[in-house]
């Protein structure tokens, strides 16, 4: 009977193994042990089109409202409200492209603004990401995105100021550059300039607005003063083709901190990543799947209770997206 029973055990051990060989061929191998599976809640939905619109709300008195929860909004596209999926502040990595005017309206301005970017950009998490753009004729990038933000603020302070004002290129480029790489998280470009064109380049500020909302940036500007006689201002306004910088924020959701006194910069500049950090972040899983140039509208707003958009509240968001 012991041997019999032996060589049961043994024939069925030998069967088994050779069924989970069999398996083990048909089956894929399980992931590596130093790799985390997903949990539901942060598998990629790769059937559906995840789309993020950043926020800011404020009061019709100009104050932002920094206490707002998910069930507050309503998103819509293409005039459907959508179920919000993503609700977060700050808690995703920011990618900023800095844009720097060196044109020579510029120059007696540049010190402070080389001295107000270390503090400015220490307010932003180790994680967060920053590249720098330099324009005056040309537009020229100097530093790919990189977490070393004190490498932004030493580059800048080897910079010279020289040339003309293009404001046109000196946004298209960075946007571009941002939906070129895609990094991952929110992505900003803040203009530093004195909004005084002097040359229209070669977009127009509908290719800007259309290249912006593709790249999924937000476009903020800080406005520096400027060394520019009243006849150059004059000529500005009216030279054809110069970039509307306001519809271009308007747009994308961004806004525009005026700087009067070059002494405010650093309280303007920190004020301005303040703000970025204090946008509200929603997403949705959008039906929209297939890529092509139609732009799909976007609304954001408060829910009824909080009264009418416009008159009781602001908000700041961009106005539509691509989808790639």
């Amino acid at each position: 009977m012991g041997v019999k029973y032996a060589l049961a055990v043994t024939i069925v051990c030998l069967a088994g193994a050779a069924f989970a060989f069999a398996q083990s061929q048909s089956m894929p191998p399980p992931p590596p042990p130093d790799l985390p599976i997903p949990s539901p809640q942060s598998a990629v939905r790769v059937s559906v089109n995840l789309v993020m619109v950043d926020a800011t709300v404020k009061t019709k008195d100009g104050q932002i409202i920094a206490d707002l929860k998910k069930d507050d909004f309503e998103v819509l596209e293409d005039g459907v409200v959508q179920k919000l999926e993503v609700f977060s502040r700050d808690e995703l990595p920011l990618n900023i492209a800095i844009v720097l005017d060196l044109s020579d309206s510029v120059e007696p301005f540049l010190r402070p603004l080389r001295d107000s970017m270390t503090s400015a950009l220490g307010a932003l998490k180790p994680e967060d990401q920053v590249a720098l753009f330099t324009f005056s004729s040309n537009v020229q990038l100097h530093v790919f995105l990189t977490n070393d933000k004190a490498r932004i603020a030493r580059y800048i302070s080897t910079s010279t100021a020289g040339g003309a004002t293009n404001i046109n290129d000196g946004l298209f480029v960075p946007a571009k550059y941002l939906l070129t790489e895609q990094p991952n998280g929110r992505r900003v470009i803040i203009l530093i300039s004195d909004d005084v064109g002097t040359s229209a380049g070669r977009e127009n500020t509908q290719k800007i607005i259309a290249e912006s909302l593709e790249a999924d940036a937000g476009v903020y500007n800080l406005t520096v003063p400027g060394y520019n006689p009243i006849e150059l201002v004059r000529a500005a306004h009216n030279m054809a083709g110069l970039v509307d910088i306001r519809k271009v924020l308007e747009q994308t959701g961004g806004e525009n901190f005026n700087v009067e006194d070059p002494e405010h910069v650093d309280t303007a500049f920190r004020d301005l990543i303040a703000r970025i950090k204090t946008r509200y972040t929603l997403g949705y899983y959008g039906k929209s799947n297939k890529a092509g140039a139609k732009l799909h509208r976007l609304e954001v707003r408060l829910k009824p209770s909080f009264g009418q958009k416009g008159r009781d509240y602001i908000i700041m968001a961009k106005s539509g997206f691509y989808v790639h």
